[in-house]
């Protein structure tokens, strides 16, 4: 049975004036490599006869990044923020909002946003606030920026986002270690945690008329929240050096759920859009995994080829991976002028966001 009566009817914006004026992303440069992970996991694998390899072939990870021990998020979403607007030259007296979207914070209170705009010496005029979303929450505020700016409340946003994912990967295997209560099945939720990395991210966004950029045409969204029990944090709590976070995560029917949640969504944002399969030239995702890639384009028609992939080297860095996919896309050459960009995004809840983009 599928998940949603046909056609599906999800939320969707048009929008007229937006730009994407860049995206910029940061990166720790210390790294955490699958193998090192399973060197370290040794006791467990020979207690439980796991054979090593299997978190590389199981996900397609190879290495993962990580900031240094207690390197807050906002620190690492400053770097982006910076980064950004130093490429850009573009004026910070002319942001009029500043949305912070990771999954990790510095702590439950204040908003973490305020800390991102201390750091950048913002105007005490933008408004700025977090926006949490799992791993979709870059483009949950690409999408009220966007509207914002579309409704001429303000000319510019600043959407930024840093995960910090040491203290998740160190408590992970601490638990991994030393439960004598693991099995062979019940580790299975918590290896999902082994595939996260760190990264941070920045995407400034623009009125036509105030600086050029690569247009943002609209978005479609899906939520799917029967299933939002398939992957659940600890408490919430700050990502300090004392942070010792845990997730469970069923990755087999998060991955089921999450692809069907995707293949609605797609149906109703190219019927909105006017695209096809072949009208990207180019396809971003959140990175999760090499099955969960696989998967994605044969429910939704696209061609791989069209992919642009940094799971490999950067592994599931949150609401920082996908928006650091697309900056690494242009690096690398992928993305031209007057190419069409599809972010194809899946979060946990489930909530899935499309974005079309005209580069």
């Amino acid at each position: 049975m599928p998940p949603f009566p046909n056609p599906v009817m999800a939320s969707f914006m048009l929008f007229t004036s937006v730009h994407i004026h860049d995206i910029a992303c940061a990166l720790p440069e210390e790294v955490i490599s699958s193998a090192e992970l399973e060197q370290r996991l040794g006791p467990l694998y020979e207690r439980l006869r796991l054979p090593t390899g299997r978190l590389e072939l199981m996900t397609g990870i190879r290495e993962r990044r990580v900031w240094p021990a207690g390197m807050l998020p906002s620190e690492a979403s400053a770097l982006a923020g910076q980064a950004v607007l130093e490429r850009t030259g573009f004026d910070p007296a002319r942001i009029g909002a500043l949305f912070h979207c990771g999954v990790c914070r510095d702590c439950l209170e204040p908003a973490t946003a305020t800390a991102v705009h201390r750091r950048l010496g913002l105007s005490p005029e933008v408004l700025n606030f977090d926006i949490s979303n799992a791993c979709l929450g870059v483009l949950s505020a690409m999408l009220t920026a966007g509207a914002m700016i579309d409704q001429g409340a303000i000319q510019a946003a600043l959407v930024v986002t840093g995960e910090q994912s040491r203290p998740l990967l160190d408590a992970t295997l601490q638990h991994l270690l030393h439960d004598p209560a693991i099995t062979r099945q019940s580790s299975k939720n918590a290896f999902a945690s082994l595939t996260i990395g760190s990264a941070a991210a920045a995407v400034l966004l623009t009125h036509a008329s105030v600086a050029p950029g690569h247009r943002l045409l609209g978005g479609a969204s899906l939520a799917n929240t029967r299933f939002n029990d398939l992957c659940r944090g600890t408490a919430d709590q700050g990502m300090d050096g004392g942070a010792r976070p845990l997730m469970q995560t069923d990755s087999e029917e998060l991955l089921l759920r999450g692809v069907e949640t995707a293949r609605d969504t797609w149906a109703a944002f190219k019927r909105k859009l006017g695209w096809n399969e072949t009208t990207p030239d180019v396809v971003c995702t959140h990175q999760v995994g090499r099955i969960h890639r696989e998967r994605l384009y044969q429910a939704i028609g696209i061609d791989p080829a069209r992919d642009f992939s940094t799971i490999e080297t950067l592994g599931n860095c949150g609401s920082a991976s996908l928006p650091a996919t697309v900056a690494l896309a242009e690096t690398a050459g992928r993305l031209r002028p007057g190419m069409r960009l599809a972010m194809l995004g899946i979060g946990s809840g489930i909530n899935c966001t499309m974005l079309g983009l005209e580069w």
